[in-house]
């Protein structure tokens, strides 16, 4: 009967909103011209008034700096207006237009070019289906050259909630328009180092301009979490703008006003400790499952405070060229967990690893009501509980809402941004992501003040063959323009399986007996840091019979061998500072023996072709037939002949 119920209401309730149309006033700024249904419905159509919750809405659909380009396309999160509601997913297709080129111009119009978004606002997060759709009409919008013509924008919103009913949110409809092949291309073995990161519910911030670069790429690294993007981002925007400027003078005089909340509508009664993050020194009783190992029980170390924050270091510093790292990030290069001493490399080197992805059809056909989370899970208990409690996720980030970057109510997020402001003031992200503008000559970047973080975020040496083996299966048939991309290996929902495994079989090595040895094939800093986040502690509470089926220990365990240590070589000296100067160093020095031997080439040469002459000449001249002297001429003797 519930679940009728729930049907029933799914069904009357439509899954597009609103269909919004912003604009640029010369005097006003950005500011909303067109909705329909009225966002206030005793507003009207053509009222600009917005509810406080959504007064960010001009600034994210018409997005920062987008006079720079003809066209742009925007995905962003608004807070719920109420609490039956959940996050709202919006996609917004920017253009601008010459104002001459208009067959009615209005009497606001003063400037050359006419800027203007079209955007939909849903329940649903299919962002790539929105898009398409929404691009179609935003050029039919424009093409007509008279804005006042809204009945394309309504049919739209007849259109959007005739189709999206009963549209299932699986990977064919959620991931269009996501390309984790891309991902892989562009950040290399750094994609897993981004999927740890949010792993730790840290403070990430991506950046790059065009704002469609930008949102991609942020929310291609979701789809690696299984089940995040359908399911996990629900609680993902809650959070209250701030109503006036004297509440941000409250702030920086050191005062928190009230209307700085960021709460989930799923918070569980121990909102005060799980909101205290890596502080937290003892798991709750309440939270270790009957037979199974405490959490904190396998390491003590948890995660502390940074020990020094340098705007001078960046990212490089993960990976040093010192023996220790070389020897494997978690204490590879001494002994194993039980003492025993391991042998650095293996002189024989087996089969290469190869990995398929477990069927997961059974685990995952199947959602239920999370008790804690409040999140829609399947039978392993995805998607994890990441973005709950105050962890919020915006794509795209207007400037007005750079103060929930520091405040304090907000535990962290994966957030987008395109203006530089946010990009230099680092300190209030824990890392900041340089999207490559122009993959692959630009090489993407992830810059990591805290020393302790990048420790966490070392790359094991299985880790590095999990990494290598996706690259390697990306970039093969690169060359290959038809192939590229067709088979299942190296392929989108391949590459999604992979991270899949990786996440399911550290989990279920956390539910094993003495499982310090499982665990350090995953760093034990990384895991001990861990143990200690919200999303683990959600999924720790419950059981989750389908994790029976996945093989604990990491998918790429074994022995060392001289393609290990290559491998760390070769990743230390890509992404350390120190050895990506010793690489400019050797490619300057190459160069330099290049040019100097071919001077050097053009000289010895020139003196070579003149002895040769030379030698020519004194054979040509032993050559020729011996004269005998005459009777009056004097002999010579034989010696200095």
């Amino acid at each position: 009967v519930e679940a009728a119920a729930r049907g029933s209401s799914l069904t009357r309730t439509p899954s597009a909103l609103h269909i919004v149309v912003v604009g640029f006033h010369h005097k006003k700024g950005c500011q909303v011209e067109f909705s329909y249904p009225p966002i206030i419905p005793a507003e009207g159509h053509d009222s600009s008034v917005l509810p406080d919750e959504w007064k960010y809405l001009p600034f994210l659909a018409l997005p920062d700096g987008a006079h720079n380009f003809q066209e742009d396309t925007v995905y962003f999160h608004l807070p719920p207006l109420n609490g039956d509601m959940k996050c709202v997913y919006g996609v917004s297709c920017y253009r601008q237009i010459e104002a001459k080129a208009l067959k009615v111009r209005q009497a606001d119009v003063t400037r050359e070019t006419v800027q203007k978004s079209v955007c939909v606002l849903s329940r649903v997060p299919l962002y790539g289906l929105l898009q398409a759709k929404l691009q179609l009409i935003t050029h039919a919008y424009f093409e007509e050259k008279d804005f006042s013509q809204i009945s394309i924008l309504q049919e739209l919103y007849d259109h959007m909630n005739g189709s999206l009913r009963g549209v299932a949110l699986d990977g064919s409809q959620v991931y269009l328009g996501l390309s984790p092949r891309d991902l892989v291309l562009h950040f290399r073995h750094k994609v897993l180092i981004l999927f740890k990161l949010i792993l730790l519910e840290k403070k990430v911030l991506f950046y790059v301009s065009p704002v469609n670069r930008l949102v991609g790429a942020l929310m291609t690294v979701l789809s690696l979490f299984p089940g995040m993007i359908e399911h996990g981002l629900a609680d993902s925007s809650h959070y209250r703008p701030k109503s006036s400027v004297s509440e941000d003078l409250c702030v920086q005089g050191g005062s928190v006003s009230e209307e700085f909340v960021s709460v989930s509508v799923t918070d569980v009664t121990n909102a005060t400790c799980e909101l205290s993050g890596p502080d937290v020194t003892e798991e709750p009783a309440s939270l270790t499952p009957v037979g199974d190992p405490a959490p904190g029980a396998a390491d003590p170390h948890h995660l502390g405070p940074p020990s020094r924050s340098s705007p001078d270091s960046s990212e490089g510093d993960w990976e040093t060229l010192d023996p220790g790292v070389l020897g494997g990030a978690h204490g590879e290069g001494g002994a194993s967990g039980d003492g025993e001493p391991l042998e650095p490399f293996d002189p024989e080197p087996g089969p290469p690893i190869t990995v398929q992805p477990q069927s997961t059809a059974g685990g995952q056909g199947l959602l239920t009501q999370g008790l804690v989370s409040g999140l829609e899970e399947d039978q392993y208990g995805m998607p994890l509980a990441v973005f709950t409690k105050g962890y919020l996720c915006l794509p795209y980030m207007a400037l007005q809402q750079h103060h929930l970057l520091s405040d304090v109510t907000v535990r962290g997020f994966v957030a987008g941004a395109t203006n530089i402001l946010f990009r230099q003031q680092r300190h209030l992200s824990d890392a900041v992501v340089d999207v490559s503008r122009l993959p692959p000559v630009e090489e993407a970047r992830i810059h990591i003040d805290d020393p302790e973080l990048r420790r966490l975020l070392s790359l094991t040496t299985a880790d590095l063959r999990f990494a290598d083996y996706l690259v390697k299966h990306v970039t093969d048939n690169r060359d290959d323009v038809f192939l590229d991309g067709t088979g299942w290996e190296g392929g989108d929902e391949w590459i999604r399986a992979q991270f899949s495994l990786y996440v399911l079989s550290l989990l279920s090595s956390t539910l094993q007996q003495d499982n310090e040895k499982l665990l350090l094939e995953y760093g034990a800093p990384f895991v001990s840091a861990w143990r200690n986040t919200h999303n683990f502690r959600v999924w720790f509470t419950n059981k989750h019979p389908a994790m029976t089926e996945i093989t604990a220990g990491h998918p790429f365990q074994g022995q060392y061998s001289v393609a290990d240590v290559k491998l760390r070589f070769a990743h230390s000296v890509q992404n350390s500072e120190r050895g990506k100067k010793i690489g400019n160093a050797m490619v300057t020095t190459s160069r330099s023996v290049v040019q100097t031997g071919k001077i050097v080439g053009q000289s010895v040469g020139g003196a070579l072709t003149s002895a040769k002459s030379a030698m020519s000449s004194w054979f040509s001249t032993l050559a020729q037939p011996a004269v005998l002297p005459s009777p009056s001429t004097p002999e010579v003797p034989l010696d200095k002949e």
